[in-house]
């Protein structure tokens, strides 16, 4: 795996695409607002340095952010009717090999992946995005729908392994 697409550039967003951009991934981050993708551009060239952005694009459209994505990690609000429109987005506009993360901390993946053509391709990040961004445990939970392959259970675990997490994946039984 080497692009990850981070579609939104809120503080979840811009701590991921940091992460992901220290550890080697080439990221794309979007987000619909202008003003969060120039946030996003200073923070991460502030922490990264210039040199480093290269490695971080800041797109507009989500289509531009995930046509050559190996992983997808939406960071938009955690409420089903965003997470069941950005889902649907994806499964639309990524190639079929891209896996999908959606951080939740009370939705189901198993009815969220069901809404998609590739279930087998997504995941949920179980952990709150406050939690992430603080940084507090560095054990991550990922909850695997009965449809998600191995192979993308191993991708989101390689990926946040070299972000320096123990990631530990827990399937759903529905």
């Amino acid at each position: 795996m080497k692009t990850v697409a981070i579609i939104g550039a809120g503080p979840l967003g811009r701590w991921i695409a940091l992460g992901a951009a220290r550890a080697g991934f080439r990221v794309l981050l979007e987000d619909v607002m202008p003003g969060n993708l120039h946030h996003a551009r200073e923070s991460i060239r502030q922490e990264l340095g210039p040199q480093a952005l290269p490695a971080v694009s800041f797109v507009s459209t989500i289509e531009d952010a995930v046509r050559d994505a190996d992983l997808v990690i939406d960071c938009v609000p955690d409420e089903l009717e965003s997470k069941l429109e950005i889902l649907w987005l994806l499964d639309r506009m990524a190639p079929p090999r891209t896996a999908i993360a959606t951080p939740t901390t009370h939705l189901s993946i198993t009815d969220l992946a069901a809404c998609t053509y590739r279930p087998e391709k997504c995941i949920a990040i179980a952990v709150s995005p406050a939690a992430l961004t603080a940084g507090a445990e560095p054990d991550l939970l990922l909850r695997a729908a009965p449809a998600t392959s191995d192979e993308t259970a191993a991708l989101l675990v390689d990926f946040w392994t070299r972000l320096g997490f123990r990631p530990v994946v827990e399937r759903c039984l529905a």
